[in-house]
């Protein structure tokens, strides 16, 4: 399905736009009906826990999702956003349908139903947003390890940096202190997956509570 926008103005906030998304995972047919349990934004694409249930309370028999013990069953859905002059537009799947955006928060993901095959591409999805749900959200002053190195635009590469930040005028930036050169260097989230944090700022800076830490080994 491609892109679809609206010229009527209707969507112009964050509030809009939730509603919008609700409406669309609402819906009622002559045997079935689904309905929104959970959306959530990040970045621009919204996630959504869409809950189907059969009108005569009968259990939902599906190929892909096992019943849930109330007999329903709930899929996730990845809507695409963006505005182009002014119009809010959308381009919606269903996780099976195989979406490539894939940061859906962990606790999106525990409404969701079993799936029944484990090659499917609604499950590999899922993990994927495991996985980025995994990547550390590193403090300052943290030393860590890349899982592989990164290139920078001048052709070097670094593995171990440490957190720190830098100002923007009035605000407060991440950024990473390349441990072979001093040099800064902004990395994305994604260049952190598989790191490894090799000494905690905490650690460092608080003896009693490494001491502490180190009693809990």
């Amino acid at each position: 399905m491609g892109w679809l926008f609206y010229t009527d103005g209707r969507v112009q906030t964050y509030a809009d736009e939730k509603a919008e998304i609700a409406r669309l995972c609402t819906f009622e047919g002559e045997r079935r009906k689904t309905e929104l349990v959970k959306a959530c934004k990040v970045g621009s694409t919204w996630y959504a826990a869409a809950k189907v249930t059969n009108i005569d309370g009968t259990p939902v028999e599906d190929t892909t999702y096992v019943t849930d013990a109330d007999g329903s069953i709930t899929f996730a859905a990845v809507f695409l956003t963006r505005y182009d002059d002014g119009c809010w537009g959308y381009k919606d799947m269903e996780e099976s349908a195989g979406p490539v955006e894939s940061r859906a928060p962990l606790s999106l993901l525990a409404m969701l139903s079993e799936l029944k095959d484990p090659d499917s591409y609604a499950h590999a999805w899922r993990q994927r947003c495991q996985d980025w749900a995994a990547i550390p959200d590193y403090e300052e002053g943290d030393k860590i390890r890349l899982a592989t190195p990164v290139t920078l635009t001048d052709g070097s590469t670094c593995q171990i940096v440490t957190a720190t930040h830098y100002r923007r005028g009035r605000q407060k930036r991440r950024c990473y202190r390349i441990e072979e050169t001093g040099g800064l260097v902004r990395l994305s989230k994604a260049s952190l997956a598989g790191s490894e944090l090799l000494s905690s700022a905490k650690v460092a800076t608080s003896p009693v509570l490494a001491e502490f830490l180190a009693g809990r080994e």
